[in-house]
């Protein structure tokens, strides 16, 4: 049997060691496995390498992804859906593993029910907003990252004396403000589930500063908008049609300032969050998504997605985990809230 291996969309902690666990599972079970660089370019193009044990030594510890990463959509542009197909004959592929978010695992789906069904998927997010999983594999790295920096924020904000505010990633999910910030103590939490009352902000800060406390910290998702405003975004899109969000920061930052009277900073944390060496909790659950994926091809079961559910690694229709979004659980936001202010 020769499976294919490919990782899409935004790198994170925790991509290498599910393809080590697909290289592993798979030999041990006299399968070959060649990986697919930079998404589903790799398979338009036909630009791929061999993996074998040697290629996965030394991987597990190791951020981002060996493969390449790439945003392509192969619904993009005309043609390109038949590339992928033809081109999985070519390459003599029995099946395939695509490694991504909503948008690698959307363009998946499709090609499943254009007759390319021989397809697995394993989620990836570090946004953790896919449905019919607990939790993704990067998201915990990412949290952690965003904890470890907001803790070094407190020291710098208390000293001076200051506001300071911290956009996280989070287009549409505030997973990472709300544990992120739960996890570091943040006085406020920003998401784009609830939309930001700048008046609710501020009096917020106001009290805190009324009590001795003459700092503050504000977590706020990048997807996070003012209530009766539009999203803040930049004019260029990406080719699965998102737009490139920033600068809620900052807009934040200045109306607290003005609101306040207090000096307020804004910290951008972007793609550290995405950077640097998975933590155990991730390398462990991309393992086992690893393994589990390449049980699903031996049982023939295509179309699934393997998940975390509880404690159990189980699989999923495909078709269902990119139905919608998975937004922030509001009952732990409310707990969140009690630290407000």
């Amino acid at each position: 049997m020769k499976i294919g291996i490919l990782t899409g969309g935004g790198d994170c902690p925790g991509l290498n060691p599910v393809i080590r666990a697909v290289v592993r599972k798979s030999i041990n079970n006299g399968y070959e496995v060649i990986g697919i660089k930079n998404g589903w370019k790799g398979i338009i193009e036909i630009d791929t390498m061999p993996l074998d044990v040697n290629a996965i030594t030394g991987i597990l510890q190791k951020g981002g992804t060996i493969l390449g990463t790439s945003r392509t959509n192969p619904y993009k542009t005309e043609g390109d859906v038949n590339k992928v197909k033809e081109n999985f004959k070519k390459l003599k592929l029995d099946a395939l593993i695509a490694v991504g978010g909503e948008d690698t695992l959307g363009s998946a789906n499709k090609l499943i029910k254009d007759g390319l069904t021989n397809i697995v998927g394993v989620p990836k997010t570090i946004d953790n907003d896919l449905s019919a999983t607990d939790y993704t594999f990067g998201f915990d790295s990412a949290i952690n990252i965003v904890m470890e920096c907001i803790d070094r924020l407190h020291t710098t904000a208390e000293s001076h004396h200051r506001i300071i505010v911290v956009e996280v990633m989070g287009r549409h999910a505030g997973w990472i403000a709300t544990e992120g910030g739960l996890a570091s103590g943040a006085d406020f939490i920003l998401i784009p589930e609830k939309p930001i009352d700048i008046k609710e902000v501020c009096d917020s800060i106001k009290k805190r500063h009324a009590r001795g406390r003459i700092y503050s910290i504000v977590v706020v998702a990048e997807g996070a908008k003012l209530k009766g405003e539009e999203l803040l975004q930049e004019k260029k899109l990406d080719e699965f049609g998102h737009v490139r969000l920033g600068g809620i920061g900052e807009t934040i930052s200045k109306l607290i300032e003005k609101e306040t009277g207090y000096e307020t900073r804004v910290t951008v944390l972007g793609h550290i969050q995405r950077g640097g060496s998975p933590t155990a909790f991730d390398r462990i659950l991309g393992t086992r998504f690893g393994v589990k994926a390449v049980e699903l091809i031996e049982q023939k079961k295509f179309g699934r997605m393997v998940s975390l559910s509880g404690n159990k690694i189980i699989d999923v229709p495909l078709d269902k985990a990119v139905a919608q979004l998975k937004t922030v659980d509001l009952e732990l936001y409310d707990i969140a809230k009690e630290f407000f202010g």
